[in-house]
Formats: C-alpha cells, structure tokens, sequence
C-alpha cells in the first residue's frame, strides 16, 4: 500500500536528499533506528512533536515498499 507519498519528499537540500518527512529535517532513516532502538511509536511522537501517527506509517510502508522492489529487482 503506498500512503507515504504526501508525506515523503525527497529534495537535495534536505538531509543530503534522504526520504524525509514532509520536507522537515526528520529522514525515513531516523524514524527506522528509533523503532530499531527500541523506541515505542509514543516515545518518538512525545520526543517530536511535529511528527504524526500518519508520519510514522508513511515511514514504514515507504521502508516496506522500497525493500520489496530490492528483493524483486534481485
């Protein structure tokens, strides 16, 4: 399902062109090594508060979506 689309945006001149959410300085990477460390979807909404539940799905099915078309392109 590719929901992320209005909220990842890719751009050159923010943070080095990684998929980021919705143009602020907070990249699809970041969102995956806090969940990675163990942080729950309350404590990355708590520590940053301009992120959304709807932010923090976009990152997933995004990370899904893109691993899905490595495994299919190997």
């Amino acid at each position: 399902m590719k929901h992320y689309s209005e909220r990842i945006t890719i751009n050159a001149q923010t943070r080095f062109g990684r998929p980021s959410i919705r143009g602020i300085r907070i990249s699809v990477y970041d969102i995956l090594g806090w969940f990675a460390s163990g942080m729950t979807k309350q404590d990355i909404l708590t520590d940053f508060p301009e992120l959304t539940e709807e932010d923090l799905q976009a990152a997933l099915s995004y990370a899904a979506d893109r691993e899905h078309k490595i495994l299919i392109a190997s």
